[in-house]
């Protein structure tokens, strides 16, 4: 019976304790799991109890477990098993009190019993406090990274919006001091037509803006190179991201070309000579008309359907299939030359697609309609070195710098030095010079015959200093 009261007054004393769960820091379930994985990992090791002990702490178990002793629930005892025998006594003796006392009870038991038992808890809950701490710490590491990017994101849309702001203004000034003369202009070539008139204008205001971002960058580069003379022999890199023919002009030229269209500190001898070219196309085009044309109708000439252009991922399975062929479709582009590949009109065809693309660097590519009869079928490939004296001019070759469509600087040049020579035949730009990215995927595109004439494909490569490109291209027609 000593042993009955013993377990009683371990039951009373739970009730009145403070809930081992908030003295210890863990709820109720998890420290009895604890308190219970304990007394079975160390019993008869660690820890050394009487009989008597393990009694209670094996009735409490039994209480936590099933509830208070029930004899139709007890199992059934043998004859000669004392053991179960006491066991039930003991867990007679506990009553009828709840679950979560038995659990406290066992808990508190097996902490006054066992020395070594409270240290274990607390070594457990500090290493659950650690982790805790580590994983708020590295959740709060994780918050900063995201706020930190979405920062970042947040700055460089800020900055894109900025520089874009900044390019439209640009460009609107322009074309506000250039409109009267492509209007002008636009209106003789399409009498009548005010939708052409707008995409010619349209036209030709963008090729001015690209013209005038060239201009700028080499007066830029010009002042670099004057500044810092004894730097430019040991460059070791292309200047390719500063490039005339890059549409992504340097963020910081808009803002010092802003403030020299307001102050004036940027001559415009130049744009009105490229005016004066743009406008006097009209008298060199009648006059190609007359003399080169001769009978032959070209005045639908102007009417010209957009280019189709997309790429496709299978750049290497391309490089190879060109590279298989006559090697005619493999071409090294020196740096600061221009190739240009004359692709004359197929009499059966209706229309031309090509296909191009690079190692490991990108190229300037671009189409021109040269409005003559072709003289031959054969696909021909001529090849404009930049560094070649500007009174030698290459006959197959537009540079974007003369008018849109007629050529005229070449004629004009070509009139000075052979007054009885033919004037050359009007082109027409199909797609601007721009560098495209073809080194990761392969660039595809095509184009409707808008007559009989010779296609020029253009592979720019004069922005580039030190670096030669290699292309691999393609050209054929459709019936």
């Amino acid at each position: 019976m000593a042993s009955g009261t013993s377990s009683s007054g371990a039951a009373a004393s739970a009730d009145t304790a403070p809930p081992s769960a908030e003295k210890w820091g863990f709820p109720l379930m998890e420290l009895y799991r604890l308190a219970f994985a304990f007394y079975k990992r160390n019993s008869g090791k660690a820890i050394h109890l009487s009989y008597e002990d393990n009694l209670k702490l094996i009735a409490f178990k039994q209480q936590a477990a099933l509830g208070p002793f029930n004899t139709t629930r007890a199992p059934a005892l043998g004859v000669l098993d004392v053991i179960g025998r006491d066991r039930q006594q003991h867990w007679q003796l506990l009553g009828e009190i709840t679950r979560e006392q038995a659990m406290e009870g066992f808990v508190d038991l097996l902490d006054t019993m066992c020395s070594a038992f409270r240290p274990y808890i607390e070594a457990v809950r500090q290493d659950r406090d650690e982790t805790l701490r580590k994983e708020l710490r590295l959740m709060e590491v994780e918050k900063e990274a995201r706020e930190r990017q979405e920062n970042a994101q947040q700055e460089l849309l800020e900055e894109g919006y900025k520089e874009e702001l900044q390019r439209r203004q640009l460009q609107d000034a322009l074309n506000k001091q250039t409109y009267q003369q492509f209007k002008l202009y636009a209106e003789k070539q399409f009498p009548g037509n005010p939708e052409q008139q707008a995409v010619l204008i349209h036209q030709l205001q963008r090729e001015h803006y690209h013209q005038y971002m060239q201009q700028l960058h080499l007066q830029n580069q010009n002042q670099q190179h004057n500044q810092n003379p004894e730097e430019k022999g040991h460059q070791d890199r292309e200047l390719e991201d500063n490039a005339p023919g890059n549409n992504n002009n340097s963020p910081t030229d808009l803002p010092h070309a802003m403030e020299a269209l307001k102050l004036g500190e940027i001559e415009t001898q130049q744009e009105q000579h490229m005016a004066e070219q743009q406008l006097g196309h009209v008298e060199q085009a009648e006059g190609v008309g007359q003399d080169q044309l001769g009978e032959e109708e070209y005045d639908d000439y102007v009417m010209i359907c957009p280019a189709k252009i997309w790429t496709r991922p299978d750049i290497e399975q391309f490089k190879t299939e060109v590279s298989a062929g006559d090697g005619d479709g493999v071409i090294t582009i020196g740096h600061g030359d221009t190739v240009t590949v004359r692709v004359p009109t197929n009499m059966n065809g209706k229309c031309i697609f090509w296909e191009f693309a690079t190692d490991s660097y990108d190229i300037g590519f671009g189409i021109y309609f040269e409005w003559a009869k072709p003289v031959t079928n054969e696909v021909t490939v001529h090849v404009s070195d930049s560094d070649e004296d500007e009174d030698c001019v290459d006959e197959d070759y537009l540079s974007t710098t003369e008018d849109l469509e007629s050529g005229s600087l070449s004629q004009e040049r070509g009139a000075v030095s052979n007054p009885t020579a033919a004037p050359k035949a009007p082109i027409s730009i199909i797609v601007p010079i721009y560098r495209r990215e073809c080194y990761n995927e392969v660039y595809v595109g095509s184009h409707s015959y808008p007559g009989e004439g010779v296609y020029l494909l253009k592979f720019d490569n004069s922005y580039s200093i030190w670096r030669s490109k290699t292309l691999y291209y393609r050209v054929y027609y459709e019936r």
